[in-house]
């Protein structure tokens, strides 16, 4: 479990990124809810290869 604490952090930004979403959506800000998706979605690939 040690190992994967890289992997955990990074499921977390995913998750705190998905967030930001919802709250960029809502405030009608559509373009920086797009590059939040692109960063959940590299964060999401890098917590999967790390594990």
């Amino acid at each position: 479990m040690s190992d994967n604490w890289s992997a955990i952090a990074m499921a977390f930004v995913a998750l705190f990124l998905v967030g930001g979403i919802i709250s960029f959506i809502k405030q009608g800000l559509r373009r920086g809810a797009v590059l939040l998706a692109v960063l959940a979605a590299l964060a999401t690939t890098a917590a999967v290869l790390w594990w």
